[in-house]
């Protein structure tokens, strides 16, 4: 498995482009790094930059960052709304894939040392990698941001973790950590007053706001026995927050930091903004995402949205985001463009790869008829697979949809949803079964020089082999699943799309068949027999059913005839 990291460095420039295109180009120089996005903002004077790649080119491309930050932008002479303290306000990194919690920490605190160590910066460490409590907290570490730096670092309890402890007046301090997935999500608000956005913020915000007597703005604080002040926790768990004015939009924010999209969704997030704005006369007009957002959370925001609409959630992706984008205004400020604000998306197009689910049909198919031995029969099936559980997923939403079948919204979602499910993964292993059958072709190439060298390339030959069997076979597994939905549709469905769903189902029994002989094919290369037998077994058990399926499927239709 591939190993990424991603490295979300905060800069403290966000009005000159010419200074964020020197710290970009350092990073874009680093072999393995991939640029995804970078955010800038006037009125925060501030950018955020996001990359990925391997651990150790990431490490290397923030260090060089941090340094030509250092040299270009003068902490005296900054101003912005958003709180900071350094050149390089913060730098965490976020385990992306094939790294763990752990892991990352140790490469947080391996950069934050060469950062102190070779650019002369002070560094702070927060979050996982902090080495104690009392800076876990971001907002403690960076208390009296940069015009309090000086006195922070007088004190031997702020003794910082590398670098100097001494103060630097241009490039101030730079916070590291490594942390989960943050989502850095504004929401608009149709008033320019940074007071009234600043209650809403406290209402939302997991930390909420003083107590005070009366529950009056102007009340006297309550506070506890030791005289600290006693906080009413907010709405949302695990939400940074504060209210702010944007001049360049001439609209007042709620800037939130969701630092646990799985416990605070931005979809919800922004909900209760909207509550707690209408409660205070204030309407929400938009949000804006800064950075970049998981595939899932906007995934997760569409059905939500469409539940409330009470349509079915078993569409494609691309209109679960548009219905996403639609409903929380994340393209009010600016047209929302998936490519470079999900990762997913920004990864796949920063690696240039075409996969042939990404080809129009036409292009499909004729490089299919192509001299090119791959895509061959696997990934046809898997792409009839596809269409046949796309067909069952139409009758579904279709009937969803039907007038007069309002109350019934719910059981045709639910069944758009697993067609949907079906035709998601067959989509995969479109490309999987290509895949799979260039890896056997990868194994035959080793070396086989030495004992050694023909012992390593027969057993990548028989591991190549097994994948190229479990492809297939997951398609057949795939496809079985996905007859369910179409048997179902051509049953309670809307009648006048029954002959869909009986395409459907001729569609999923030809995709299992074809896959099985691709099992049945490669199968003779592989020398555990039990294992042979075993595929053998259940595939056949597999194919009957599929066409038992199938003929009850088409029974079904044919009474609408």
């Amino acid at each position: 498995m591939t190993r990424l990291i991603e490295c979300v460095p905060n800069f403290s420039e966000g009005r000159d482009m010419s200074i964020i295109k020197q710290i970009t180009d350092v990073v874009e120089a680093v072999d393995g790094v991939s640029l995804l996005d970078v955010d800038p903002g006037a009125a925060t004077n501030r950018t955020v930059v996001t990359f990925v790649g391997e651990p150790e080119p990431v490490i290397e491309a923030a260090v060089q960052a941090v340094r030509k930050a250092s040299e270009l932008i003068d902490m005296s002479k900054h101003t912005g709304e958003h709180p900071r303290f350094g050149a390089t306000d913060v730098c965490p990194l976020v385990p992306i894939t094939g790294v763990s919690m752990e892991e990352c920490v140790e490469y947080a605190r391996t950069m934050a040392k060469r950062i102190g160590e070779e650019t002369g910066t002070t560094v702070y460490c927060y979050e996982n990698a902090a080495f104690s409590d009392q800076r876990r907290n971001l907002a403690v570490v960076r208390s009296g941001e940069y015009e309090g730096l000086e006195a922070k670092l007088a004190d031997p309890e702020w003794k910082p973790d590398f670098g100097p402890a001494e103060f630097n007046p241009r490039a101030g301090a730079t916070a590291v950590s490594a942390r989960d997935f943050l989502v850095a999500y504004n929401v608009n608000l149709n008033t320019t007053s940074t007071r009234r956005a600043n209650a809403i913020a406290f209402d939302v915000r997991e930390k909420g706001r003083i107590k005070r007597e009366g529950g009056k703005l102007d009340g006297a604080q309550i506070k506890d026995e030791q005289g600290k002040p006693v906080w009413e926790p907010g709405m949302l768990k695990c939400v940074k927050g504060i209210g702010w004015f944007i001049e360049e939009f001439g609209i007042a924010q709620i800037s939130m930091n969701l630092t646990n999209i799985s416990v605070t969704s931005a979809h919800v997030a922004f909900d209760a903004v909207c509550e707690r704005a209408a409660a205070r006369g204030i309407r929400v007009t938009g949000s804006e995402l800064v950075g970049l957002i998981p595939l899932q959370a906007m995934l997760d925001a569409g059905r939500y949205f469409l539940r409330k609409q009470k349509r079915s959630t078993g569409v494609s992706d691309k209109e679960l985001i548009k219905i996403a984008v639609k409903s929380m205004g994340l393209d009010e400020l600016y047209p929302f463009k998936s490519e470079e604000k999900i990762i997913e998306y920004a990864i796949a197009a920063d690696s240039g790869e075409r996969k042939l689910v990404d080809l129009t049909l036409r292009e499909f198919v004729e490089e299919t008829a192509s001299e090119s031995m791959a895509p061959g029969g696997g990934s046809v099936s898997a792409a009839m697979g596809a269409m046949g559980a796309a067909l069952g997923a139409m009758v579904a939403n279709l009937s969803s949809h039907k007038r007069g079948w309002d109350d019934r919204w719910e059981e045709f979602s639910e069944w758009a949803e697993k067609a949907k499910a079906c035709h998601d993964e067959m989509l995969v292993l479109i490309d999987k079964d290509t895949d799979a059958f260039n890896g056997i072709m990868d194994a035959f190439r080793l070396p086989k020089s030495s004992e050694a060298d023909k012992a390593a390339r027969h057993s990548a030959i028989q591991a190549a082999t097994k994948n190229a069997i479990d492809v297939p076979f997951r398609t057949m597994e795939v496809a079985l699943a996905s007859m369910e939905a179409t048997k179902k549709m051509a049953e309670i469905g809307n009648p006048a799309s029954a002959s869909d769903a009986g395409v459907g189902a001729l569609c999923a029994r030809t995709a299992a068949m074809g896959a099985y002989l691709n099992v049945k094919t490669n199968t003779t290369d592989l020398e555990d027999k039990a294992m042979v037998e075993d595929y053998m077994r259940r595939g056949g058990e597999i194919i009957q059913q599929c066409m038992k399926l199938e003929a009850e499927t088409l029974e079904l239709v044919a009474k609408h005839f």
